[in-house]
């Protein structure tokens, strides 16, 4: 176990963080869930915005890799555009 201050510190600041990296992924899986269960066009769409915005995020904060975020996205908007 931590002896510093700061060490102790920095197991606090990465459960945070931690928890809420879980939330956040947990959240982007549900709404990729609710986009592929979608058969609308339109609500596809608007759907599709915001888990690409959404798995960017996840990207940017090194969350997920920013190849995978990539080929989520690319495969997703093959799924909308398949709509009809």
């Amino acid at each position: 176990m931590a002896n510093h201050k700061s060490a102790l510190k920095r197991i606090r600041a990465n459960d945070v963080k931690r928890l809420r990296n879980r939330y956040q992924a947990k959240t982007t899986r549900t709404f990729i869930k609710k986009l592929k269960a979608t058969t609308d066009k339109i609500e596809a769409m608007e759907l599709f915005k915001k888990v690409s915005s959404m798995l960017d995020k996840l990207a940017k904060k090194n969350v997920i890799h920013k190849n995978n975020a990539s080929n989520k996205k690319s495969k997703l908007a093959k799924l909308v555009n398949a709509l009809a």
